[in-house]
């Protein structure tokens, strides 16, 4: 698995994929930090890192597009099915490659509190917990959308596929609001990503927001390699 997850993230930077999701990242989050906190003179990172939060949504397809899906173009799949790995250290090195990349990139994101703590003040505390939902979120998109490599042809489709699966996630939040049963508003809500976040961007800890959302990563991981499994039978 460790041999793995030192390819995926060695391409990472061997190709532009790494580069193009970290620098779309930090210009958009930068125009956001100019625009909420910068321009309004303000310190509330929390607003901020829940914006950031979308950015997941957008981007993540891009970091998992390739991991599965560009093997099974390559007929390089076939290979990983017969090597003496097993699937589960496949899709684990591979997701840990990308979330590793998640890390790398909401670490950067730290100038933003810096600068805030330069000219403001800041509570670590309630930043730490803050970091831990939009990094949770984050992981629970990857592990989403590398299922989503799995089952996908080419890179492209895996991108688009991933996408419109984050959107509809998203779009869950705004379908509850106009739902008109309650049973199927509360359902929506218990599964909806961003409404599990909000206790995060509030400053509260959310044992069962951490519960859920590594239950999501690990549900997802399940069905990638069951899925997997399935092609190679």
């Amino acid at each position: 698995m460790r041999a793995i997850w030192k390819r995926e993230l060695k391409s990472y930077f061997e190709t532009p994929v790494g580069y193009a999701f970290l620098g779309v990242f930090l210009l958009v989050s930068s125009l956001l930090f100019y625009g909420s906190i910068l321009r309004q003179h303000s310190g509330d990172l929390p607003t901020f890192i829940g914006q950031m939060s979308y950015l997941w949504m957008l981007l993540s397809p891009v970091l998992t597009m390739r991991l599965l899906a560009e093997e099974k173009q390559k007929r390089t799949d076939q290979l990983l099915r017969t090597s003496p790995v097993s699937l589960t250290e496949i899709v684990l090195g591979k997701y840990l490659a990308a979330v590793t990349m998640l890390l790398i990139t909401a670490l950067a994101t730290g100038m933003y509190a810096a600068v805030v703590a330069i000219y403001g003040r800041i509570y670590p505390a309630e930043l730490a917990v803050n970091y831990l939902g939009f990094v949770l979120q984050g992981c629970c998109f990857v592990a989403l959308d590398l299922y989503l490599s799995g089952c996908a042809g080419t890179p492209v489709i895996a991108a688009v596929m991933g996408f419109g699966a984050n959107f509809l996630l998203w779009m869950m939040d705004l379908i509850r609001d106009e739902v008109s049963l309650p049973w199927a508003a509360e359902t929506l809500e218990f599964l909806s990503l961003y409404s599990r976040n909000e206790p995060f961007l509030m400053g509260q800890m959310s044992w069962a927001g951490v519960v859920y959302e590594i239950s999501f990563s690990a549900l997802f991981l399940v069905l990638t390699i069951l899925h997997l499994d399935r092609r190679r039978g």
